[in-house]
């Protein structure tokens, strides 16, 4: 077998193969399909200071190659999570426990991250600065290079250990809010974060989002994905996280040789929730034939 381990920061990961934030729940939902300590980790849902209802009904439609979500970070708040599933996730699983963090100002993800950090097993925090479906924070925050560095730099203060920063493709240059995290002391970059897009049900003449517009994922972002990742992981020094309608070992190939340390797969759970553990069987796979001692040896060859 390869050698599959990689490191985001001093985070250590059994293999490549994360989840995405919001397609995994809080992980143990998927307990009846795979065994989660295959996977190099799993990141759960968007976890915010408070309690949050998300957006009004409909907020997913389907698109060709794709999917249109605007749920809006519904989770029942940091404490809620700190309290009554941490601990089942700690004692069930050995894989890394990676927490997607957002807030609707640079206070809110501070007092998240600072309540985080004293969690023995949450050894990473995923920032999110790239959420199209609310309406203050979220995106706000990674569209400019003074708002992604703005939230990196006062979460860094708060949170010691790994910290992984969330990009949004809704952006003139990818490039340049990546270079602007890393200077303030993020350990990694995972993109991409969920497209812009919009879907309308001609029949009824109305938007098939109850909030318009929404976050488009799935194979049609790919292509943009891993062009992003490829530019991203020769303009830093530090891990890239690829994502983007991965569906399968291939896909996932794709943004590891275009520079991506580790991946995370998203839509296609809905689709196979066996789709993360095929991935590393894939992954293995390939390196076999290939004749490859170590992944590392594919990472960015491209």
């Amino acid at each position: 077998m390869a050698r599959l381990s990689v490191n985001i920061g001093n985070l250590s990961l059994k293999n490549p193969v994360l989840t995405a934030s919001g397609t995994f729940g809080y992980g143990e939902e998927f307990s009846d399909f795979i065994d989660l300590n295959r996977l190099g980790g799993f990141i759960v849902k968007g976890t915010t200071l408070n309690h949050r209802e998300g957006n009004p009904y409909p907020r997913m439609a389907e698109t060709p190659s794709g999917m249109l979500n605007a749920v809006g970070l519904q989770n029942k708040g940091v404490d809620y999570f700190i309290e009554n599933i941490y601990p089942r996730l700690a004692a069930a699983y050995d894989s890394e426990i990676i927490v997607n963090v957002s807030g609707a100002s640079v206070e809110d993800y501070v007092e998240v991250a600072r309540r985080l950090s004293d969690l023995d097993r949450i050894n990473a925090i995923e920032v999110n600065i790239s959420c199209p479906n609310v309406k203050q924070g979220g995106m706000a925050f990674g569209t400019t290079t003074e708002g992604a560095s703005q939230v990196t730099r006062a979460v860094r203060e708060a949170f010691g250990k790994t910290l992984i920063v969330k990009l949004s493709p809704n952006v003139t240059s990818i490039v340049d809010i990546a270079k602007a995290v890393e200077a303030e002391g993020a350990d990694s970059v995972s993109l991409i974060n969920t497209m812009l897009g919009m879907a309308i049900d001609v029949e009824r003449q109305r938007p098939m989002l109850s909030t318009i517009t929404g976050g488009l994922s799935g194979p049609a972002v790919r292509p943009v994905a891993v062009r992003m990742v490829w530019q991203v992981a020769h303009a830093v020094s530090i891990p890239v996280i690829g994502l983007g309608g991965i569906m399968n070992g291939r896909d996932a190939l794709e943004f590891i040789l275009a520079g991506a340390t580790a991946v995370q797969v998203g839509t296609a759970n809905f689709i196979n929730p066996c789709a993360t553990v095929e991935i590393v069987e894939y992954i293995d796979d390939y390196c076999q034939r290939h004749g490859v001692d170590d992944i590392h040896q594919l990472i960015g060859l491209i």
